[in-house]
């Protein structure tokens, strides 16, 4: 029987170890900190329920993929609510509520800009064929060589899918109004990039956002990690936390060790920070890649976060919350190109407890802030996390029209500190590599080692990208790879 080893257990890891396990690889999950999920744990405290990472649902279809090559479904392990409103967007003078009907949203449109419903419907179409070709045709790929995209349908969507045309000019085309355009051009903040440096491909994310809709596991995002982490143990995974991996090597097997083990197996993947692994636990003749290569990464920003415990409901919030009340061009130079703490950044504040009364006391609210920042930043400090808040809260407190807080009774920071200590993430970042397009597909650090020929990598700082669906795929894909590979050797 060959084995596997798996660093970290987010939600590459997961997939990666349940997709090998299923087809008779042993394989062990190692995890450096307490609790499994990566990214995506949860705490507790005092009757709330905090997802720390991903709150965002999208992509269904990847979910229901995943599971029912298994021959399960989401449904078997958690239950799925479809956010109407998807989401709320708050600008300086109105705020603006996204329907989860697709004939409101074109009359949406159509009331701000004479004619925009129709090429809502247009841009959807597009963006429909990029997401099915997309999605189906390149993401499920492992992306280590030009040639995995050189069949003809590949190829020619690759001119229709506008991978070589800008997000920013290709949504110009379609619509004028600037509040409309801030919409369209949301999911893109997703990928790290700014839209003027985010191939047009990516109008696929409206397709996810507006077509497939904004959906929520009841009981919080950390139900997805519950039931594949059920799933891999049913499976045969092995996991194994609080257990951080020191080093990998070669004698014979593959080797990885931790302060308290040493793990012999046929393969390893890395799910933890692809940096981290090359840089600190590989020897340096095994590196694949210099110092000067990951200093010109584009990376996708990092996060200030807050989880917030208020003992009392908060009007006039939905679930999700956009709040661009401040200059979107301003704040994203200022993650990108002028890189500095923002001025007035803009922010978003997720309210889980107005759709699921299980993850706040009955009568309280939860709420997730978080603030977009520039990766590699320096000066994360206590002060500087509470003259953020302040600011935040007096913006929340402005559209809120209450006192929020002198209610807070639960109040914790998270930021580019605790990336790097929880996750060893590169330069601070939380969503990995941006989506340039020259850091996609096989452009991205590579899912298989050039040197050691079973250590692979998953996760988002390789192909395809970051995200939770991405990641979904990733794990799927090196596992498949490696899988070929286990056949490949048996003839």
């Amino acid at each position: 029987m060959k084995s596997a080893t798996i660093i970290g257990s987010g939600f590459s890891s997961l997939a990666a170890a349940t997709t090998l396990a299923a087809k008779g690889v042993r394989t062990t999950v190692i995890e450096k900190n307490d609790s499994l999920g990566g990214r995506a744990r949860k705490f507790d405290h005092n009757g709330f329920v905090f997802d720390m990472g991903p709150s965002w649902y999208w992509m269904p279809d990847v979910f229901e993929k995943y599971f029912a090559r298994f021959g399960k479904s989401p449904a078997d392990y958690y239950t799925l609510k479809r956010l109407d409103p998807s989401y709320r967007v708050i600008f300086d003078d109105e705020y603006v509520d996204i329907p989860a009907s697709f004939s409101e949203l074109q009359q949406l449109f159509e009331e701000r800009e004479k004619g925009a419903g129709q090429k809502l419907a247009e841009f959807m179409k597009d963006a429909a064929y990029k997401y099915e070709v997309g999605i189906n045709e390149l993401v499920y790929k492992p992306s280590l060589s030009i040639f995995e995209f050189a069949q003809w349908k590949v190829l020619k969507g690759l001119i229709e899918l506008d991978l070589f045309s800008n997000f920013h000019a290709f949504a110009k085309t379609y619509f004028r109004d600037p509040k409309l355009l801030s919409i369209i051009e949301f999911p893109v903040l997703f990928l790290g990039a700014m839209p003027e440096e985010t191939p047009a491909l990516y109008s696929l994310m409206n397709y996810a956002d507006l077509k497939l809709g904004t959906w929520y596991p009841m009981g919080g995002m950390h139900k997805i990690v519950e039931g594949m982490v059920s799933l891999a143990k049913e499976k045969g995974v092995e996991f194994k936390t609080s257990e951080a991996a020191t080093r990998i090597y070669q004698n014979g097997s593959m080797r990885l060790q931790t302060a308290e083990n040493e793990y012999a197996s046929d393969y390893i993947v890395g799910g933890a920070d692809y940096h981290h692994i090359e840089t600190q636990l590989l020897d340096p003749k095994d590196r694949q890649y210099s110092d000067s290569y990951w200093d010109k990464r584009v990376m996708a920003p990092s996060s200030l976060l807050y989880y917030v415990g208020v003992n009392k409901e908060i009007p006039n919030l939905k679930h999700h919350n956009l709040f661009f009340d401040a200059d979107f061009g301003k704040h994203s130079r200022e993650i990108y190109k002028d890189i500095k703490w923002p001025d007035n950044p803009l922010f978003y504040v997720c309210a889980p407890s107005k759709t699921d009364n299980t993850v706040a006391p009955a009568g309280h609210e939860n709420i997730f802030i978080l603030i977009p920042i520039a990766p590699g930043i320096e000066g994360d400090t206590e002060a500087l996390r509470a003259q953020y808040f302040e600011m935040v809260m007096a913006r929340l407190e402005k559209h809120t029209g209450v006192d929020i807080k002198n209610n807070i009774i639960y109040n914790r920071s998270y930021c580019v500190n605790d990336f790097k200590s929880d996750y060893n993430a590169f330069k601070g970042n939380a969503y990995g590599l941006a989506n340039t397009l020259m850091q996609t597909a096989f452009l991205k650090p590579r899912i298989k080692h050039k040197k050691m020929s079973n250590l692979y990598f998953t996760g988002q700082l390789t192909a395809p990208g970051p995200g939770v669906p991405p990641s979904l795929i990733s794990g799927q894909v090196v596992a498949d790879h490696i899988l070929q590979n286990i056949k490949a050797n048996k003839r």
